[in-house]
């Protein structure tokens, strides 16, 4: 049963991902998403100074409100400062991080932040970690309930704005010739990506987000130009990391994070390989 749990996890995570990821490879903004994963980190802190607690709630409002702070200074430098975008993402993300860890050194050592634990994760915990009713029964794993919401929000948003989506990712300029606000839609697009972000670092860590949402999705853009199937595939080659993966830490005895991103970049090297033998 705890192999399910850490198996439904991890897809849970890969599939966020992948969603969010395809838009974000055809952006060109593949690197919000590792800017994002290390400046959750004060807001995290903050938000424990202020709230006293540790629970989940607090810290996802914490590190959301740093996430998208992030992605508007990285904007902000971009067309006010004139810096070219990866200086900007380079600049913004690098400082937010050393301030969180500055603020976990001096302000929440009693705390049981753990950085290592945040960047890297732990997914092998997810079955001891419950969520109890008002009865003392377990409802189910804390991160699957939590995940599961974050990737109901995420098919909703998609289903419901897929052609505002599609319309100022593949032609910006025209978007803004009929009246849509591409800011409007940045800016919600990268707040999903900072709320997986956080949702997801408890149990893959944030840096291995980083990984998820890109590669499934470059994967999946090797070999499709239809955005829906793009959708599809880079889900399902998550799905398939997260399998894969957990089997493979299995028998070298390893970290499931890391070996659900080790299987995705294979996929990634052997879709690279078949289109290449195409040609």
């Amino acid at each position: 049963m705890d192999a399910f749990w850490i198996i439904l996890t991890g897809s849970l995570v890969a599939v966020s991902c992948a969603i969010l990821g395809s838009f974000l490879v055809l952006r060109k903004m593949s690197m919000v998403g590792d800017a994002i994963s290390h400046s959750v980190l004060p807001g995290i802190v903050i938000a424990f100074l202020i709230a006293g607690s540790m629970q989940s709630i607090w810290m996802l409002v914490g590190a959301g409100i740093l996430g998208v702070l992030t992605t508007f200074l990285i904007e902000f430098f971009h067309e006010k400062g004139k810096l070219q975008t990866d200086a900007s993402i380079g600049v913004t993300f690098t400082w937010l991080f050393a301030l969180g860890v500055i603020l976990v050194t001096y302000y929440a050592g009693n705390a049981h932040i753990d950085q290592d634990c945040i960047l890297h994760g732990e997914i092998a915990y997810v079955p001891i970690d419950l969520i109890y009713d008002s009865s003392g029964n377990p409802i189910g794993p804390k991160a699957v309930i939590i995940l599961s919401f974050v990737l109901s929000i995420i098919l909703l948003f998609v289903t419901l704005f897929y052609k505002e989506l599609f319309i100022t990712t593949f032609d910006a300029s025209f978007a803004t010739a009929i009246g849509m606000s591409t800011s409007k839609w940045h800016y919600a697009l990268m707040g999903l990506v900072s709320l997986t972000t956080v949702a997801s670092f408890e149990s893959v860590g944030a840096i291995l987000v980083v990984a998820l949402l890109i590669a499934p999705a470059a994967a999946a853009y090797l070999i499709t130009n239809q955005l829906k199937t793009m959708l599809i595939l880079s889900s399902l080659f998550g799905v398939i990391s997260s399998f894969l993966g957990y089997w493979l830490s299995y028998v070298l005895d390893g970290s499931i994070a890391g070996a659900m991103v080790t299987v995705s970049g294979f996929i990634f090297a052997t879709c690279y390989v078949i289109v290449r033998l195409k040609k």
